[in-house]
């Protein structure tokens, strides 16, 4: 991924074989369950030619970055990095989330607390921004302020994999 606005409605992919950058509109973004996706994602699409360029019709995958496990919070240091991939995805809805803060909330269905969302983990997960009362489904830990999500995906694509 070159880079994405969702504000914009669109962004730009570059391919692996080279040539003219793909448009990727986010109505095709929106169709695969997400409203975002994170600069230097790798990803998989179906594209087709048409009189103004190359265009993205179908998602296929999303990949975060390569550099995206960079950053460690310190909420996970202490846990067992197959631990947290066996905590079950949750369905959720984004309270608010502000990208210029780096963080924002969600709430888990059913339950009442906010979950803290930080803006290295939507990274590491792919993705770039949220949007309030978009669906997700998250995997939730304890952290050492409140409860915290460690993955984000999208809402079709945790019910996909649970």
């Amino acid at each position: 991924m070159k880079w994405f606005d969702p504000i914009k409605g669109f962004g730009f992919v570059i391919p692996d074989a080279g040539g003219a950058d793909v448009l990727l509109h986010a109505n095709v973004l929106r169709n695969f369950g997400q409203s975002s996706v994170a600069d230097g994602a790798r990803i998989e699409l179906e594209v087709q030619k048409t009189q103004r360029g190359i265009q993205a019709t179908q998602v296929l995958s999303i990949s975060p970055p390569e550099d995206a496990g960079t950053a460690a919070l310190s909420d996970f240091e202490t846990l067992d990095p197959a631990e947290i991939r066996n905590t079950p995805l949750e369905p959720a809805r984004v309270k608010w989330f502000d990208k210029g803060k780096g963080f924002g909330f969600a709430n888990v269905f059913g339950r009442g607390e906010d979950v803290f969302i930080h803006i290295e983990v939507l990274r590491r997960s792919g993705l770039a921004d949220l949007q309030p009362g978009e669906a997700l489904a998250i995997r939730v830990i304890d952290g050492k302020r409140g409860r915290i999500a460690t993955e984000v995906c999208a809402w079709e694509l945790g019910l996909r994999d649970s």
